[in-house]
């Protein structure tokens, strides 16, 4: 087991669902009995659809600013800000600015089912 990794060593994959949205798994669920710790990034003008996971999320957020709609509210959040967003509920992101928009998010290692709404 690595207790100790570096994120540039860390594969950034694209999320197909997202536009110019980039995931790195930097802790996953093999690796920790309870949490696994993602980080995502979406370049400007990138966004993730409407959608609704069966797991609950909570972020921090690193770098620039977006929107992010939770349930029928809308937020703009930027760097320093948390974020949780409960299990079932919709929710959205768009990047505001010229900054990519980093944030750390964790989940609990149960079954996730992602449905994107229109």
């Amino acid at each position: 087991m690595t207790f100790v990794k570096h994120s540039a060593e860390i594969a950034v994959e694209n999320v197909e669902a997202g536009e110019h949205t980039f995931r790195q798994v930097l802790i996953s669920s093999s690796e920790s009995p309870h949490f696994a710790m993602r980080k995502f990034i979406l370049q400007p003008g990138g966004s993730m659809p409407k959608h609704t996971n069966t797991v609950e999320h909570e972020q921090y957020v690193l770098n620039g600013q977006a929107e992010i709609g939770i349930g029928e509210q809308v937020y703009r959040v930027h760097k320093d800000d948390v974020v949780f967003i409960p299990a079932g509920v919709p929710h959205w992101y768009r990047v505001l600015g010229d900054d990519p928009f980093e944030f750390l998010c964790l989940v609990p290692n149960q079954p996730d089912r992602i449905e994107v709404l229109k």
